[in-house]
């Protein structure tokens, strides 16, 4: 059985998984609008990402019997100062989440609940990939580099994670 505090942290979890697609898709939309195909398609792809974790975490909770909530999801802005601030705010979003995955582990360790933590160690994990992504993002975008060109260095995620469903 699943300790509540962390159904509740999870729960909560969806909604956060649910706004980082909706924040993904906004960045997409906005490299969408300057024609910079391949990065709207790198970020398509990472908004999709982040809707299959949040439809992680609910079939987790419903295989668990626990209670399930889906909470409102934050409404994205594609007013992006620039390339730079668009990349860096998915940097800073990845980095959001790890502190609440680090957040959930330590009420699983603290609440005994080891399945959570066994469950949660696959995005804590996960976690590591998407900062070293961004953060390689963003010092590619910092480096002056033409957009245009840049492209040709893209890592696309689905070819890291090919025939992998993170969903079930």
């Amino acid at each position: 059985m699943l300790s509540k505090k962390l159904v509740k942290a999870l729960n909560v979890q969806i909604g956060s998984e649910f706004s980082a697609s909706n924040h993904y898709l906004a960045i997409a939309a906005y490299f969408a609008k300057q024609s910079l195909d391949d990065w709207a398609d790198f970020f398509y792809t990472q908004s999709e990402e982040e809707r299959m974790h949040g439809l992680k975490i609910l079939r987790f909770l419903i295989d668990n019997d626990a209670e399930v909530s889906l909470p409102a999801i934050k409404e994205a802005s594609l007013d992006f100062k620039d390339n730079l601030a668009a990349v860096n705010s998915a940097l800073e979003s990845e980095r959001n989440v790890s502190k609440q995955f680090d957040n959930m582990a330590t009420i699983a360790s603290k609440e005994g609940d080891y399945r959570g933590l066994q469950f949660l160690q696959w995005f804590i994990n996960e976690q590591v990939e998407e900062e070293a992504t961004m953060g390689k993002l963003v010092d590619l975008v910092a480096s002056g580099i033409n957009m245009f060109q840049a492209q040709q260095f893209l890592v696309h995620p689905e070819a890291a994670t090919a025939g992998e469903n993170p969903a079930q």
